[in-house]
């Protein structure tokens, strides 16, 4: 009887050691699939099992996430065969030269069609590793372990891969759903204070397409994010999973509502291609274009001059740069010009008629977005 009490007691310690995780569904019929979101999670074993198939694993990381998470990740992964491909970091290696060499290696390897890419890493690890994934014998399953902020709320959910473009952000890609999202939040213990703040973009951005009282609770605990207290973040994390995975339910491939996810990206992306992928890391380029979005919708005669400065103080408080005076309104323009958004020669732009109410349009006074791009650039 004692040593049996000793046991049962034992488990229920065990149980109680272990961290809660919380998780949600993206729900798209036959192809729905988990986000994991919680601390610890790349040691655990029993949930990998469970979430990552295949006896053949591709694991894509990338020269400065990989010394620090990978092994833990292919201790957890167990017993089956695991080859991995680490890449050069940055948004500037988010070619088709880079994911041609993780094709050539599901070659040489001779991996099947039953094979899964796990990708280890920021966005841009996750949508060059879902792209392969999207193309090798024309789809095969990946699952995607995010380590940035700026991936666990965002890039890392919704089945958007690809690679960038000389001539603009995004622009060869595919839509192919991971088969889980695996988002262990003790990774961002390491994150940089910039990739930090970038992340935190997104979330604001969360806040104003969809959530006013997000958007307020941000500015009532940004110092909190930013100190990396990690009940804050898991928060911010779930409630912006959740946003995105009702989103990407209804509108799988951008036809409707899931472009209103696109708050502040024309803008953002233009700033990142019109400098070469170099300057600007996507969320500090996000959040940019927030603040140019809510100035176009003031121009507009949609938002008050009030909350545009509630936006520009959040912004600043989370140490966001807000502008970019090295190029011209004219350079930005011819950028937002080729945006995949761009439908019959017109530019639409997601815009704000409050805090937490935004629509996509493509009816705008042309003056105003000049006036929004010459506030901002030059």
């Amino acid at each position: 009887m004692g040593a049996r009490y000793t046991a049962a007691a034992a488990f229920l310690d065990f149980r109680a050691a272990v961290p809660r995780v919380n998780t949600l569904t993206v729900e798209l019929g036959s192809r729905s699939y988990p986000i994991l979101i919680g601390s610890g999670l790349l040691t655990r074993a029993d949930l990998l099992a469970r979430h990552i198939p295949g006896r053949d694993l591709l694991l894509v990381t990338n020269t400065t996430v990989g010394p620090l998470y990978a092994a833990a990740l292919k201790q957890g992964l167990g017993d089956r065969r695991i080859v991995e491909v680490s890449l050069p970091d940055g948004e500037a290696h988010k070619t088709l030269a880079t994911v041609s060499r993780m094709l050539d290696v599901l070659v040489a390897n001779r991996f099947s069609r039953d094979c899964t890419v796990v990708a280890l890493g920021g966005g841009v690890v996750g949508d060059m590793a879902g792209f392969a994934a999207a193309c090798y014998q024309r789809g095969v399953a990946y699952v995607q372990v995010p380590t940035t902020l700026l991936a666990q709320v965002d890039s890392s959910v919704g089945g958007k891969t690809g690679v960038n473009h000389p001539g603009g952000k995004n622009l060869i890609g595919a839509f192919h759903q991971p088969s889980a999202v695996v988002a262990d939040t003790d990774t961002l213990k390491t994150l940089p204070p910039r990739e930090l703040r970038a992340g935190l973009a997104e979330v604001i951005k969360y806040g104003l397409i969809d959530d006013a009282a997000l958007f307020v609770w941000l500015e009532e605990n940004m110092e909190r994010l930013l100190a990396h207290d990690p009940d804050a973040l898991t928060h911010v994390i779930r409630r912006s999973c959740e946003i995105k995975a009702s989103i990407v339910g209804r509108d799988e491939r951008e036809q409707g509502d899931r472009a209103l996810l696109n708050l502040g990206h024309t803008f953002g992306h233009a700033l990142e291609s019109a400098t070469g992928y170099t300057k600007w890391l996507h969320g500090e380029a996000v959040g940019a274009g927030l603040l140019m979005a809510a100035t176009m919708s003031h121009e507009a005669g949609l938002l008050s001059a009030e909350m545009v400065e509630r936006l520009r103080r959040l912004l600043e408080r989370t140490g966001l740069p807000t502008e970019e005076r090295s190029l011209t309104p004219d350079t930005v323009l011819e950028h937002m010009r080729i945006d995949k958004k761009v439908k019959s020669g017109r530019i639409r732009l997601v815009l704000l008629r409050s805090i937490g109410a935004s629509f996509v349009t493509a009816d705008y006074p042309d003056d105003a977005l000049r006036r929004t791009l010459e506030a901002h650039l030059g």
